[in-house]
């Protein structure tokens, strides 16, 4: 949405305060205690559903929940139980996307955070993102692959996939496989993904070490190994949400300009990772080089309107 060129939030009340929630949940689950997702419903102000939701999230990522079928309560396996510390919190963060949400994540600071004695301070709200509930089975068979190093197929945009599974990865409010299919590292999203499942011939794998470092040091899922660097003027009125944080893949500023706008560059493995954000920036944000992929936006925007 947009408001005389300034972004306003995208509010999605099925995820307000996730971040909250979620490490509330594994603090109190860690201390022993055995939590109802009705009585959680009401402390958070949410759905008992929403709930539910939550820890199937946290089943996913394998901490050792278990539910009680006669109370319908969650708990933490007692042989675990007070083994997750900040460092665990703090890693699930990372693993959630939203570690730097907050200014920082140390002992004080979740001390604040989780204290129910203090008025609330904190609240998350603006997540967007697809219910990755639907995909418990999905998560379940590539979980496995990924970790006993096997190849599985799939259906993806009605063709038959055999790939070498190497990692699940979150991406702007969706989850996707990253993967080799024949020989080259590509991505799919889970929610195009059908009929997982292993060849009838079992056929195991090594681990690429340059393919890992690659998913390591990407911060994107286009996974391309040649680099496009794209250079774009910002106008001032803009400039500062720019400046504030990086709305572009590997964003650099290469001059503050005399009115007050910005000449930065990209670094882009395929156009779809710019056009997009380029286009939600039109009229404050222009490409100057390669001047193509400008021709390209233009083009495509004559085509919408003449539609």
């Amino acid at each position: 949405m947009r408001n005389n060129g300034v972004s306003m939030e995208v509010t999605s009340s099925a995820h307000e305060r996730l971040a909250e929630r979620l490490v509330k949940i594994i603090v109190r689950l860690n201390a022993g205690e055995r939590l109802s997702p009705k009585e959680l419903a009401q402390e958070f102000k949410t759905h008992p559903r929403t709930i539910q939701r939550d820890f199937e999230r946290l089943e996913i990522t394998e901490l050792p929940i278990i539910r009680d079928e006669e109370t319908k309560r969650f708990y933490l396996n007692p042989i675990t139980m007070g083994n997750y510390g900040v460092r665990d919190i703090v890693n699930f963060a990372q693993l959630s996307g939203v570690q730097k949400l907050y200014p920082k994540l140390n002992v004080p600071f979740l001390r604040d955070l989780l204290d129910k004695g203090k008025p609330p301070i904190y609240s998350a709200k603006g997540y967007a993102f697809e219910d990755a509930s639907v995909y418990a089975d999905h998560f379940k068979k590539l979980n496995e692959a990924i970790q006993q190093k096997k190849q599985i197929q799939f259906f993806y945009k009605d063709l038959l996939r055999h790939v070498k599974p190497y990692r699940i990865i979150h991406h702007h409010g969706s989850w996707y496989l990253a993967a080799v299919e024949q020989e080259e590292l590509k991505t799919y999203r889970l929610a195009r993904m059908n009929s997982i499942s292993s060849p009838k011939a079992v056929v195991y794998f090594e681990h690429d070490p340059v393919i890992l470092e690659r998913l390591e040091n990407e911060n994107d899922i286009w996974l391309g190994t040649e680099k496009i660097e794209v250079i774009l003027t910002v106008q001032p009125d803009v400039a500062t949400y720019f400046t504030q944080r990086a709305l572009l893949p590997e964003q650099q500023i290469i001059k503050n300009l005399e009115d007050g706008g910005l000449l930065i560059s990209s670094q882009i493995t395929h156009y779809h990772q710019i056009l997009p954000l380029v286009r939600y920036w039109i009229p404050h944000v222009k490409i100057v080089n390669p001047i193509e992929l400008q021709d390209a936006l233009e083009v495509g925007l004559k085509s919408y309107l003449e539609s």
